[in-house]
């Protein structure tokens, strides 16, 4: 699938805003290895906005992304992920982190699988996923933290076409209270869910995960240098 994905464009694809060059991303990551993440709360979408606002002025940039199976303590503030012994802080898709009511675009054509409010506390929020087929071989994107207007007019099995506007980015208000990001995800296998699916996972379901939620950065093409 790695290798299927990685040829599928030569060039980087945009699953944000593509009036916004590459030139104005930078790659951060927020594991515990960040040592800025103790500077401030973290359990605060408004100390997470000062935070990525902070970074990127200083960086000179517009667009923060990373994240790929990165362990995140962020997801203790929520029962959600913790709510068993199995702590769920490995992160399966990527983030982009720029600003609310940012256009978010279908990375590839596609339909509409499915779409759905996923309203637990830390959790996507609006959500669009779309299916993929591509030369015989079916796989999903999964675009989260959108705006709750992102969700209105659309039907499942519509028909989407690469770089289209899908929605906008959603507020703290809606997006399970962060500040602003996409959360753009590829699966595989949606194992009959609608809607939704994990986005993060146990040490113990990695080797799972991994397998069915490939690196998106193999279509996007971005720098992993910081």
């Amino acid at each position: 699938m790695e290798m299927f994905l990685k040829s599928i464009s030569a060039s980087p694809l945009f699953v944000v805003d593509a009036s916004i060059p590459l030139a104005e991303y930078i790659a951060i990551n927020i594991n515990s290895s960040n040592k800025d993440l103790e500077s401030f709360d973290i359990a605060s979408s408004k100390a997470w906005e000062d935070y990525l606002s902070y970074y990127l002025k200083g960086k000179n940039k517009k667009i923060a992304y990373g994240g790929y199976l990165e362990v995140r303590d962020i997801y203790k503030r929520s029962s959600y992920f913790n709510a068993t012994e199995d702590e769920r802080n490995i992160h399966l898709g990527m983030d982009f982190w720029v600003d609310a009511n940012t256009p978010i675009l279908a990375v590839l054509d596609g339909e509409i699988h499915s779409f759905q409010n996923n309203k637990n506390f830390g959790d996507y929020g609006p959500t669009i996923i779309l299916k993929h087929t591509i030369n015989d071989t079916e796989f999903y994107s999964l675009y989260g933290h959108l705006s709750l207007e992102s969700l209105k007019n659309l039907s499942e099995g519509q028909k989407i076409k690469k770089g289209e506007v899908i929605g906008y980015l959603g507020t703290n208000l809606v997006n399970g209270d962060y500040a602003p990001h996409l959360h753009f995800q590829i699966i595989k296998d949606m194992q009959g869910k609608k809607g939704d699916y994990p986005g993060v996972c146990s040490k113990k379901d990695l080797d799972f995960y991994k397998e069915n939620c490939p690196d998106p950065n193999l279509l996007l093409k971005l720098p992993n240098e910081i």
